[in-house]
């Protein structure tokens, strides 16, 4: 887990490789990804990574937050649960508890939309490694 250095093609394209290199590794796969309109994603860079993977690019519509629901309450949680849910002494210090915060959100915070339980274990359920 990291805060990105920028909002460049490159590390865009560098995300997405490490992404799908870890969705391979748990077993997921990966039929399309959704991103908004930045000119990160707009690349050739980013096209041409998506088209070798062989997945199809949906893009969300231009200033309609909703079409990207789940990542804009990811957002807006991890800004209330994490950015600013106590004070820390520097960027720094905020950026290094992220790592944490992001596991206890995904392998252990209940989550209403998935009755209870965690993302992971509802990922694991539908691969069918739980009965």
């Amino acid at each position: 887990t990291e805060v990105l250095p920028d909002e460049k093609k490159a590390s865009a394209c560098a995300f997405m490789t490490r992404a799908l290199d870890w969705f391979a590794r748990n077993g997921v796969r990966v039929e399309r990804v959704m991103s908004d309109n930045g000119s990160a994603y707009r690349s050739r860079d980013f096209r041409d990574l998506l088209a070798r993977a062989g997945l199809r690019h949906v893009r969300t519509r231009p200033y309609t937050p909703r079409t990207n629901g789940k990542a804009e309450r990811f957002i807006q949680t991890s800004l209330r649960e994490w950015a600013y849910a106590e004070p820390y002494q520097s960027s720094r210090e905020r950026t290094e508890a992220m790592p944490g915060w992001i596991d206890a959100y995904n392998l252990a915070r209940p989550h209403s939309a998935h009755k209870g339980i965690p993302p992971f274990t509802r990922l694991n359920n539908l691969l069918g490694n739980d009965s």
